[in-house]
């Protein structure tokens, strides 16, 4: 067959996922969340430090990480020790803690000039964005992931949600706990949030004797 008759090969483009690792994003792990905040520390990264050890302990959707307001977590000049907000998405009130660290990052940034008249935790730097966005706050967490040398496709924002239960459940193999931490009406909801399987079932059932 001649050159002139061959058939045109046309490249292809290349998927939208090549080279990302898609599927469910995983949570930090203890020593990962510690390398980020010890990172944003030296850096003197005020505001980013409170966004991330408030994603951390809130164990909120971005979208309502990113509306949370000054009056929600601050109330006669102290920072709370627990809070509570309507979610979004459900439209059911979630509580959660502020651990110590999280409330001296968060009284660092509000007492910060650049909150000076702000009704928003985390306000927007144009007019017409009251707060930063979920893609900001997606953009901000993969540059976190990247600088302790993680892969940043392997992570997203639902990572941070998950970061805190999925100890908390590796610890304790309190389901109901989780589900009331993160807001869900089903228990199945949390069931595949977390991934449990019957490894995880078998785990926790080994570690009781009878």
């Amino acid at each position: 067959m001649s050159a002139s008759n061959l058939p045109m090969v046309i490249p292809s483009k290349k998927a939208w996922n090549h080279g990302r690792i898609i599927g469910q994003k995983r949570p930090l792990l203890p020593k990962h969340v510690w390398a980020i905040r010890v990172r944003l520390e030296l850096a003197g990264a005020t505001r980013d430090l409170a966004l991330f050890n408030m994603a951390v302990d809130s164990k909120l959707r971005g979208c309502d990480l990113v509306r949370l307001k000054v009056a929600d977590v601050y109330a006669a000049g102290t920072v709370k020790e627990r809070a509570s907000i309507l979610q979004s998405k459900t439209s059911t009130p979630v509580r959660f803690e502020i651990t110590e660290g999280t409330r001296k990052s968060l009284a660092d940034w509000i007492a910060h000039p650049l909150m000076s008249g702000h009704e928003f935790l985390l306000p927007g730097r144009f007019h017409d964005r009251p707060h930063i966005s979920t893609r900001q706050y997606a953009r901000m967490l993969k540059d976190w992931v990247r600088s302790i040398g993680l892969e940043p496709s392997a992570y997203g924002t639902h990572s941070m949600r998950r970061t805190k239960v999925a100890q908390i459940y590796r610890k304790t193999g309190n389901l109901r706990a989780v589900q009331l931490l993160l807001g869900h009406t089903k228990m199945d909801s949390t069931v595949r949030y977390l991934g449990v399987d019957l490894e995880d079932a078998l785990s926790i059932s080994e570690s009781v004797e009878i």
